[in-house]
Parts: C-alpha cells; structure tokens; sequence
C-alpha cells in the first residue's frame, strides 16, 4: 500500500498534465524552448507514473484494468472482475 502523500502526488501530476496539454504542444510547435522550460516540471506527461487505483501500487500494473498484478488477481480469485477466470489446463 502506497503512502497517501504518494497517491496525492500522482494526482496533482495527472492535473498539471491536463492544464497544460495544449500550451506544451504549442510552444513545442513553436519551438519556443525558453517559455517551455518556465512551465512547471510535473506539467510534462512524462513525469506521471502508472499506479494502482486500488493500492497505489506502482510497479506490476495493468493498463487495462487500472490495477497492479496483484489486485487484479485477488480481485479476479473473488470473482469481481465480470469475463476473467483463473486458468488451468
């Protein structure tokens, strides 16, 4: 289980990301590299990092579903995730 603080942090990136989206492309585009640097760090999509919306888990995640390896399983062993079984053969 990720720290809250950790989980807050991928949020206010995610946020950053979105307001500043089009701004980015545009100095981009314009090969403005000056008023780019001057945007904040954590406004770059590169700097968000892929957790679990359960846990906060960052590593072992699934696109998806939105989850790390090891909540999807407990979630699949439960039955909670419509259409996935655990296979055998």
């Amino acid at each position: 289980m990720a720290k809250e603080s950790m989980k807050a942090r991928e949020v206010k990136r995610k946020d950053l990301v979105e307001k500043f989206a089009v701004r980015r492309e545009e100095l981009k585009k314009a090969g403005d590299w000056t008023a780019l640097q001057k945007l904040p760090r954590n406004s770059s999509k590169v700097r968000v990092r892929n957790r679990c919306n359960m846990t906060g888990r960052p590593r072992g995640y699934m696109r998806d579903f939105g989850l790390s390896r090891v909540t999807f399983r407990e979630m699949v062993l439960f039955g909670l995730i419509p259409g996935v079984t655990k296979s055998s053969w």
